[in-house]
């Protein structure tokens, strides 16, 4: 539930004033608490009272669980998939409609979503969200029959969904079909509870496959049957409000949806290829992103001097790194540090991938011309103290970029460069002039992310010469020090890997350093000075992670 609309709802309902609104969303915003929560312990309501309040803003019924008997084939009117997905519990049936307690009976869609994948009539009624929670756990326990469940469903039905390519109505009115939409919505629920960065539906020859990227790797789930391509596509392109009669040109969509109480923004980008469209969703799950600089595990002394560049009055300040290394997150985190009341802070990105309060931001779209050097140009206009531009493609782009520093703005980009030496590199290559790289760049941060050992079944070993030979290092060289990795357990889906973490390499620009420039030092030149000068390079700080025991010699070796 949005705490405000709750607010709004109880002060419509005379059951607060203004003002005290206010102070319970302070409560819960300060305290980390429910507004449920913040409302009973300020002693506005109690528990009963807070839910029945909403039930008579919605003009819907109060319902106890706790005093409430569900039937056996009441309960099997809604697949345990699909109750976990919408965390949606049937108690009833009401004339030809099915009654519903949902844990959010503020969501509008989660109703919708459930009528149209159930195909009848839902009544929400409204009931406290943990006796909810508890009886679908109780009721539908640990999901492993779901996925069958409904192949089982679509195989039954696999006469119907041998489509013609060319028939648009009757394909349409398949990847509306039942079957096909609690099978997409069980892929993208899975795909959230596994943490998937991307989901991947590739069709091929004589088979259909669909894979989650987690944690940078790819995994295969058990493949659908082929003839469900067509369907399953078309179904994911009506939820992004995708043409799905055009199968020839690529298109780019969006989906906003909740899944299982978490806001999940999916951007959807097709590709025609020789078997049909390839299609691919990444996952902008907001909750599992935290943009608190202190949180992306930077060793001290890049942490400390991110820190004071990011309040210089001007100047470039450039991540590098491939793509998927998370380059965004952390501008994201520096402008979110530096983001105050009397800074004016804009951003041109292509796509916006996280929404943060407070900042301008200006979606690229080259498309209609809206490049990044024009909205930088426009940018100027608008009086800002500090700017981000998503990524520094050309040469048009480099120079609006020098230009704002030099009249006093502090400017963030991003760069594809394989360490942060060659940003410089980079940079002259386009055809920008050395002097004003020399006197506008501050610092690059050149980074990766690996992928960190599950901590739940983190084992020591000592490994072969070979692999200590390829990190440069020798048996007396290490001492005492240990060496791990994940042996594979249920808590990593047997990787031996959870979660991720990034390694950082920093680049000052100094005097020395500025010289080398102005003479169009190569690459290696200005690595080999900022070594001498301190600079720590990323396989340096891999080392650092893999005797911390976060990461292994394997991924170090593949990214660094």
């Amino acid at each position: 539930m949005n705490n405000k609309q709750v607010a709004e709802l109880f002060i419509e309902q005379h059951v607060l004033q203004p003002s005290q609104a206010d102070d319970v969303l302070n409560e819960a915003d300060l305290n980390g608490k429910t507004i449920a929560q913040a409302m009973v312990d300020s002693g506005f309501v109690d528990e009963r009272g807070f839910y029945k309040t909403i039930a008579d803003g919605l003009g819907t019924e109060y319902v106890d669980l706790s005093e409430t008997e569900i039937a056996p084939e009441i309960l099997r009117l809604i697949p345990s998939g699909l109750a976990r997905l919408h965390r949606a519990l049937p108690i009833g049936i009401s004339g030809n409609a099915l009654r519903v307690a949902l844990v959010d009976p503020l969501d509008p869609r989660a109703g919708e979503d459930l009528r149209f994948a159930l195909g009848k009539d839902v009544d929400v009624v409204v009931a406290p969200a943990e006796q909810i929670e508890d009886r679908i756990k109780q009721y539908y326990g640990a999901d492993t029959s779901s996925m069958e469940e409904i192949l089982k469903q679509l195989g039954e039905a696999g006469g119907l969904l041998q489509l013609r390519e060319g028939d648009g109505a009757a394909i349409e009115a398949e990847a509306n079909a039942t079957p096909i939409i609690r099978f997409v919505d069980l892929i993208l629920y899975q795909a959230i509870q596994d943490r998937a960065s991307d989901i991947h539906f590739e069709p091929f020859e004589n088979e259909f496959k669909i894979r989650y990227r987690v944690d940078g790797a790819l995994y295969e789930i058990s493949p659908p049957p082929r003839h469900l391509a067509l369907p399953v596509i078309s179904r994911v392109k009506v939820m992004a409000n995708m043409n799905i009669a055009e199968r020839r040109l690529p298109q780019d969509g969006r989906i906003q949806k909740n899944i299982s109480g978490r806001h999940i923004d999916l951007r959807v980008s097709t590709l025609p290829t020789q078997f049909g469209e390839s299609l691919v969703l990444r996952v902008l799950d907001r909750s599992t992103v935290n943009l608190d600089l202190e949180m992306l595990g930077m060793p001290d002394y890049i942490y400390n001097y991110l820190l004071e560049v990011i309040q210089h009055p001007n100047g470039i300040f450039i991540a590098t790194g491939p793509t998927g290394s998370g380059k965004t997150t952390t501008l994201y985190s520096c402008l979110r540090r530096i983001n105050t009341i009397d800074s004016k802070l804009l951003t041109a990105e292509e796509p916006v991938e996280y929404d943060l309060e407070g900042i301008v931001q200006v979606p690229v779209n080259e498309a209609i011309g809206l490049t990044f050097a024009r909205v930088l140009r426009a940018f100027l206009r608008q009086d800002p103290d500090r700017i981000m531009i998503g990524e520094t493609r050309d040469l048009e782009t480099a120079q609006i970029a020098i230009q704002a520093s030099l009249t006093g703005h502090l400017v963030f980009t991003t760069l594809h460069t394989n360490d942060a030496p060659g940003a410089v590199t980079r940079w002259i290559d386009m055809g920008v002039e050395p002097f004003l790289i020399s006197s506008t760049l501050e610092a690059v941060l050149g980074q990766r992310l690996l992928r960190s050992i599950c901590p739940q079944c983190r084992t020591t070993y000592q490994p072969n010469e070979a692999l200590l030979a390829q990190l440069g290092l020798a048996r007396q060289d290490i001492g005492e020090k240990q060496f791990y990795y994940g042996k594979g357990c249920d808590a990593c889906n047997h990787t031996g890997y959870k979660g991720r973490k990034g390694i950082y390499e920093l680049l000052k620009i100094t005097d020395p350093l500025r010289e080398l420039i102005n003479e169009r030092a190569p690459t290696v030149t200005l690595k080999q000075k900022s070594i001498e000068l301190g600079m720590i390079t990323l396989r340096q700080d891999g080392l650092r992670s893999i005797f911390a025991g976060d990461t292994t010699i394997e991924e170090v070796l593949k990214y660094t």
